[in-house]
């Protein structure tokens, strides 16, 4: 179900890039030779022309993405045989620098269109939830990393860098790693937390994350035939103590089981606001085999709802503010940490879930909208922006490059963005077989 989830968000948006590039060709009269899902070198799994067409419609078998194959281009078909030939008024070579760069652009543009228009659409038939940190009773919960910075479990998050923090949203955590001093609630008291040059570095590589809702160890469901079935937990019971220790949350909780496996241990609970104690014995890894009430059912969740009209706004707001912290994410892999956490195809369908959830897939769309925008614009020979690059450049020296280097560059570009392509997917095998 993930592969199926990833081929049909990647083939939608391959379509809707290359038809940018499909369309505006069509529309400065550039015949558009063929119009291809996926690569194909070699062979083709399917292929399609009308007698009364002049462009053959196909799938390849190299899932890197699409083409459009312009006549008078040289892309990475490296098809020079027009060179031979005068220069045709339908061909791309012809049409004037602008008309080229307008053709080069649109992919990139509808991506972006696309990724607004399904944030746009998602606000309004869903609306915006989060949970409100100055609603977070009970505080945050932090990773040993966040601990080594200064931040202590409780603490409710207020203002990164002078601005006020809402939620615990992609928005707000790029905030507060980026930032030098973070201010939180501790208890009654205002407390600054300074924030060091390296802190994002290091949660990437401790893999750790950054912070969760705390929350109260509460059954949500029990495992059949597991330490908590046989000792008689039932759902909604609240765990309160260990052994006489007194404990409330479940990051206190965890530890604390995992430190008695195999050994009988006393659990403090309220069921039904009756106190009682049961007696467990937890598995070799400190288990003892629940569900338990997740964060969100702990908290009031802030709806934000949208009209028809006002989506669309919200929706360049959102994409706007996607892509600009994308584009600051990128200097993170000019580290140690990021380069490594670089991943492929595999990282990819791995944000996929197990069934499919239809809201849960278009955000994967306009997300992955977002960073084929993104990478398609970086000018390197062989992407768009590589095109549109050059194109930028005849147009200040008011001459074309020659085709010689064109190809030149189209090569080199093919073997910059194949040898990026291998690390990836080479670093996503890495860590399959590592574990890491």
């Amino acid at each position: 179900m993930q592969i199926l989830q990833f081929f049909l968000a990647l083939s939608l948006m391959v379509i809707i890039h290359e038809f940018g590039h499909y369309i505006t060709a069509r529309m400065f009269g550039v015949r558009v030779e063929k119009f291809y899902l996926f690569f194909n070198p070699f062979f083709t799994l399917f292929k399609y022309k009308s007698k009364k067409s002049e462009t053959e419609y196909g799938i390849g078998w190299l899932p890197l993405g699409g083409y459009v194959k312009l006549s008078g281009m040289v892309d990475e078909s490296f098809d020079t045989k027009y060179l031979k030939s005068e220069p045709k008024p339908y061909e791309f070579r012809s049409k004037p620098a602008w008309q080229r760069f307008i053709i080069m652009s649109a992919g990139v543009v509808m991506n972006f269109i696309t990724a607004i228009v399904v944030f746009a659409m998602l606000l309004f038939s869903k609306g915006e939830e989060y949970i409100s940190l100055q609603d977070a009773k009970y505080g945050m919960e932090f990773s040993s990393i966040a601990h080594k910075q200064g931040f202590k479990d409780g603490d409710i998050l207020l203002q990164a860098d002078g601005f006020n923090l809402e939620s615990l949203s992609e928005e707000a955590m790029r905030l507060i790693l980026n930032a030098k001093e973070v201010y939180v609630l501790r208890g009654i008291d205002t407390v600054k937390v300074n924030i060091s040059e390296n802190f994002m570095e290091e949660l990437i590589t401790s893999k750790e994350g950054f912070a969760n809702f705390r929350t109260p160890f509460v059954v949500k469901e029990i495992i059949p035939v597991t330490p908590a079935d046989l000792a008689g937990l039932q759902a909604g019971d609240s765990l309160v103590s260990i052994n006489g220790e007194k404990l409330t949350f479940v990051s206190e909780f965890s530890p604390a089981l995992a430190k008695n496996p195999l050994t009988e241990t006393t659990l403090g609970l309220y069921r039904k606001g009756e106190y009682r104690e049961i007696n467990i014995t937890p598995d070799a890894n400190g288990k003892i085999g629940v569900y338990l009430k997740p964060y969100y059912e702990f908290y009031n969740i802030t709806c934000k709802e949208y009209g028809f009209f006002e989506s669309f706004p919200a929706g360049i707001v959102k994409a706007y503010k996607k892509i600009v912290g994308y584009a600051s994410d990128t200097k993170m892999l000019f580290t140690k940490a990021g380069a490594e956490s670089v991943g492929g195809f595999g990282t990819i369908v791995s944000l996929f879930p197990d069934s499919f959830d239809m809201i849960y897939f278009w955000n994967i769309i306009a997300y992955m909208s977002i960073v084929l925008a993104f990478m398609n614009v970086l000018p390197i020979p062989g992407l768009d922006g590589g095109h549109m690059f050059f194109l930028l450049i005849e147009i200040i020296r008011r001459k074309p490059l020659s085709t010689e280097f064109m190809y030149k560059a189209q090569q080199i570009g093919i073997i910059i963005l194949l040898l990026l392509v291998f690390y990836a997917n080479g670093m996503d095998i890495y860590r399959w077989i590592t574990g890491g």
